[in-house]
């Protein structure tokens, strides 16, 4: 059964990171391109904790211009660059200074699916968004959407009006501290089809 889904203000994600991570799963984050929309359902999350506190954070030695939007207001889109060819998106927690976000992980596509399909050609319906670089072609968010507002059109977000039951344990694919046991801020729905596999880092401390 889906939970209910409400429209919440800016305030409930200006909290801890690893507070609010498990509080989207079952969220649903929509986005309007020019040619359609998709939207879904998110079924996997990480936290990332922000300047000499995290050291898998992005944020972790300070500001810089490819994170200053993690410094900035809750509830805006931290987009970033990876391995020179995708996309990952996430939320900014926290009060502005915080330094900390939410990564999507993983999620089901829920509205716009063949839209999704033809931007995922050849994916299973489980695969389109199931991991953050394939979350973010499934919706179509590009690199440059980074520090849009998540509230505001173009994107919509819903959170569950009753969070559910989760899993947690390490983050996945960092390197060093960051990827280990002490960092159990990977949370994910049991049982749910977008969740990805856990890939630990070949230097992780897990």
């Amino acid at each position: 059964m889906t939970a209910q889904l409400v429209t919440v203000e800016r305030e409930y994600f200006a909290r801890d990171s690893v507070e609010l991570a498990p509080l989207l799963l079952g969220a649903v984050l929509g986005y309007d391109a020019d040619e359609g929309r998709v939207a879904i359902r998110l079924s996997e999350v990480e936290a990332y904790r922000g300047v000499g506190e995290d050291p898998g954070s992005h944020a972790f030695r300070g500001k810089t211009r490819r994170n200053e939007v993690m410094f900035g207001e809750a509830a805006h889109l931290y987009a970033y660059f990876t391995y020179g060819m995708h996309t990952c998106l996430n939320v900014v927690a926290g009060h502005p200074g915080a330094s900390a976000a939410v990564l999507l992980r993983g999620g089901t596509v829920v509205e716009g699916l063949d839209l999704a399909r033809s931007r995922r050609l050849g994916a299973s319906d489980r695969d389109l968004a199931r991991g953050p670089a394939r979350l973010a072609v499934a919706l179509g968010v590009p690199l440059a959407a980074s520090g849009m507002d998540l509230l505001a059109a173009p994107f919509s977000l819903e959170v569950p009006a009753s969070p559910g039951p989760f899993a947690s344990g390490p983050r996945t694919g960092i390197s060093g501290a960051g990827g280990g046991a002490a960092f159990p801020w990977r949370f994910w729905i049991p049982g749910e089809p977008g969740v990805s596999p856990y890939r630990r880092h070949a230097r992780s401390h897990v």
